[in-house]
């Protein structure tokens, strides 16, 4: 399959379907920290009419987490339009879509999620709430599911990087995607 990882920065799902031969590509506007030439840096909206079979997107949540909501009201416009950004994304021309995102205002603007998942089920001992909304794709089913429920990425310390180590698909996740959508 000809699979778009999109708003993906880290590589990991897209190296994940690569490794079971898919021509899997991610794009971001960031530069991809797994050194590839399956990374197209630009717009992910650019390319959405490329002959995708699946795009799996991770829109930036900054203006869309319930986690930030002491700040919704100083952010009405950065709202709404990643509320349109994740609409184009949603509606694109592409047969199986999977959209992730933690807890955010996309239940209450768009729609609920179809499945909500934690790394723990994937063989991750930490607590990261992570909400899929989904177009002509099963639920994924737990890998491996573990103890040592700790919410590390919520307990990161203040930092330049802090958005981009919450932002990270656990290995675990990528891999299930990849095998049970692939």
């Amino acid at each position: 399959m000809r699979v778009l990882i999109g708003a993906e920065f880290s590589g990991i799902v897209r190296e994940a379907f690569r490794a079971k031969g898919h021509d899997a590509w991610s794009c971001d506007l960031l530069p991809t920290e797994i050194p590839s030439p399956y990374h197209i840096q630009g717009d992910v909206l650019s390319i959405l009419n490329d002959g995708w079979d699946m795009m799996i997107c991770h829109p930036p949540c900054t203006h869309l987490a319930v986690s930030g909501a002491r700040w919704f009201k100083d952010k009405e416009r950065e709202q709404q339009e990643a509320l349109e950004f994740v609409r184009q994304l949603l509606a694109a021309s592409i047969d199986k879509i999977a959209l992730e995102n933690p807890v955010s205002i996309i239940s209450t603007h768009i729609r609920k999620p179809d499945q909500i998942i934690q790394p723990w089920m994937f063989g991750h001992g930490e607590t990261k709430k992570t909400c899929l909304w989904m177009k002509n794709l099963p639920l994924l089913i737990p890998t491996n599911i573990v103890d040592g429920r700790e919410a590390r990425v919520h307990r990161l310390p203040p930092s330049e990087n802090r958005w981009k180590e919450r932002s990270r698909t656990f290995p675990g996740i990528a891999a299930a995607m990849a095998e049970q959508w692939g």
